[in-house]
């Protein structure tokens, strides 16, 4: 799979863990791209950490606004009912309980729902900005990442990079599965066809619980 065929197909598939109603904020990255899926029968708010509410996908090439931006510093859409406001609102919207679901990216995430998403020790980073209010404030926490970089593994039985929080992630959602964590590890639900359960174990470093259950990949 090419690296657009990775995004999308990751992008897609988060989209699906929407419902009609939902409050949803997107991290920078990958994430920002699951604006562009969801169906057009559910009605989904996006919440941008920088300042606003109702963001929609990306602009066609052209039709960019310079000074409406994601958190990332990407050109977005609006929806005519969007409100704006400063850090302070947007940060008590997230540190409130108010987002019913968050959607980021991970350098490491391993088999008890840690997330390590900010820091690789010896190379200059600029923080952990809202990851930590943001997987510890919202209801439902999805990782959206490709499986491995570079050939590492990224999915662990335990994280060996700092954590952003701990025991926080719900799913993980890969080119190559999707996981759902449990109390008793990380449970493949959903697989995509063109991989199968042993290549999937092969570039995981955890365990994987794989059960009767398992569908492909939506």
């Amino acid at each position: 799979m090419d690296k657009a065929t990775i995004r999308a197909t990751i992008a897609n598939r988060v989209a699906k863990e929407f419902k009609d109603g939902d409050l949803v904020n997107l991290g920078i990255g990958l994430p920002t791209e699951v604006a562009n899926y969801v169906p057009e029968d559910i009605d989904v708010t996006f919440q941008s950490e920088n300042g606003f509410i109702g963001m929609g996908p990306a602009p066609e090439a052209g039709q960019e606004i310079n000074n409406l931006t994601n958190a990332g510093g990407l050109p977005v859409t609006i929806f005519k009912d969007a409100a704006f406001f400063d850090s302070a609102m947007s940060f008590a919207i997230i540190r409130g309980g108010h987002l019913d679901c968050t959607v980021l990216g991970a350098l490491q995430v391993d088999a008890k729902g840690n997330l390590a998403n900010w820091m690789i020790p010896g190379k200059k980073v600029p923080g952990m900005g809202g990851a930590m209010d943001l997987v510890t404030g919202a209801k439902k926490v999805i990782v959206a990442m490709e499986h491995t970089a570079k050939g590492d593994v990224k999915i662990l039985s335990e994280c060996n990079l700092p954590l952003t929080a701990v025991g926080v992630v719900d799913l993980i959602v890969t080119e190559m599965a999707v996981m759902k964590v449990t109390d008793k590890g990380l449970k493949l639900i959903e697989i995509n066809p063109e991989f199968t359960v042993e290549e999937v174990q092969a570039v995981t470093g955890a365990q994987l619980i794989v059960e009767d259950d398992l569908i492909d990949m939506k």
